[in-house]
């Protein structure tokens, strides 16, 4: 199918998009964007859980590193006070902890911002499109109700003032069959009224869905970056598959949701020399007939006028509304050309596909990155609070001075007990 104008699917698209996809039963699964199928649901999900997978190995890894640490240390002799070693360790690994969150914060800013100037210029593509498709409905309205009313006062008072003439009625009668033909033929150009999708309605929903988004992956990153991570991870994997090929899944869903033909959906899908406009006919007929309809007014105003003189105001009426028909008529030509909806189209495919779909790849760095530094920061606490003095434990724990010479007494006896600074337990 024909690319939008301004739109080719960037390198990252082409590079998630050629990741294997395989079922939770490890076979393969097409890349194919389609969201409604089980196996592609699954594809998805089995690639979140991967984000899964890294966050048990965390776990695991800190688990070990800290068992280790608490509990297979050699035994400290009586009375030794050397500081613990490794307080050079713990520096460094504190301050790469540091350095590696506040480079994960600034990705994740830039990713969060690229995300939501993609979702906002879809939106702002749907409500154009809304926009136009509005525009259409009232300006068909416009003529139609013009017409009618034409037909009912002017062209009616015409035919009872022309009643001598029997030519002069058959051409006054002849403009209100053109008349009432134009009307039926522009009826049929609101194509989109009665659907029951609303570009207004799609808009909304995506801006609510970006708001949730925003509250739900910020959650995830405070509470689990592995979980925001995997989130992300699948979601930019089903966008690039979306991406890759956007036109026959968006032209199916849109028939099934609105009923339209497939000609006018393939019009404004693709907007090339192959496709005809579908309304070209009702519009050629609109306009021949609005010409006769001029031209057999002007027979009648240079016949009737100078036998009839009360017929010059409805004639003149006439003329004004037949004049406001044609410039509305050619208004409409405009609009419904598709090159106004084709690059609504175009741009709601870049700000969903090339920011939004950009700004979810630095998300997923920005949860990683969080991810390694919460692991660094974790492994490197106990070191750093064996390093921290004691806050007068005499007064904090035991409440009294005389309990410590029998809490010294007691770490004597217990060589292997370690205790943490300023957390020693009144003995009883």
């Amino acid at each position: 199918m024909g690319a939008p104008p301004g739109y080719r699917p960037s390198a990252w698209v082409h590079l998630l998009h050629q990741l294997p996809r395989a079922d939770f039963q490890l076979r393969p699964v097409p890349s194919g964007f389609a969201p409604q199928e089980q196996e592609y649901q699954q594809a998805l999900l089995l690639v979140a859980a991967l984000a899964g997978l890294g966050l048990g190995l965390s776990l695991i890894f800190i688990a070990v590193y800290l068992i280790r640490f608490c509990c297979c240390r050699p035994p400290e002799p009586p009375g030794a006070k050397s500081p613990p070693p490794g307080g050079g360790c713990v520096t460094w690994s504190c301050i790469a902890a540091l350095l590696v969150g506040c480079a994960g914060i600034g990705i994740g800013f830039y990713g969060n911002s690229e995300t939501s100037d993609g979702v906002s210029q879809l939106s702002s593509a749907l409500l154009h499109a809304n926009h136009t498709l509005k525009a259409i409905d009232h300006l068909v309205l416009e003529m139609v109700e013009r017409l009618g009313e034409a037909v009912r006062t002017e062209l009616t008072t015409l035919e009872e003032v022309l009643t001598q003439r029997t030519e002069l009625v058959a051409a006054a009668r002849g403009a209100r069959r053109q008349a009432e033909a134009v009307a039926q033929q522009l009826q049929g150009l609101a194509f989109w009224r009665g659907v029951p999708l609303s570009p207004v309605q799609v808009a909304e929903d995506v801006s609510y869905v970006e708001e949730y988004r925003m509250t739900v992956m910020g959650l995830l990153v405070l509470v689990l970056s592995w979980g925001s991570m995997g989130l992300e991870a699948a979601t930019a994997v089903g966008l690039s598959d979306f991406c890759s090929s956007p036109d026959m899944y968006i032209l199916n869903l849109t028939q099934e949701e609105t009923g339209l033909g497939s000609d006018i959906l393939n019009y404004y899908f693709l907007c090339n020399q192959e496709v005809s406009n579908p309304f070209q006919q009702r519009l050629t007929l609109s306009q021949r007939a609005l010409a006769n309809i001029h031209s057999q007014l002007q027979g009648l105003e240079r016949e009737a006028v100078p036998q009839f003189p009360s017929a010059q105001k409805p004639l003149l009426s006439l003329e004004e509304t037949l004049n406001t028909t044609e410039g509305n008529l050619h208004q409409l030509v405009a609009l419904l050309h598709c090159r106004g909806l084709h690059k609504d189209y175009g741009t709601a495919l870049r700000g969903l596909c090339e920011d939004a779909l950009e700004g979810l790849l630095f998300l997923l760095l920005f949860s990683l990155l969080s991810a390694g530094a919460l692991a660094t920061a974790l492994c490197s606490l106990p070191r750093a609070w064996a390093l921290f003095p004691p806050r007068n434990p005499s007064a904090s724990c035991s409440g009294s001075h005389l309990s410590e010479p029998l809490l010294q007494a007691r770490r004597a006896s217990v060589p292997h007990l370690r205790v943490f600074p300023g957390c020693q337990r009144r003995p009883r």
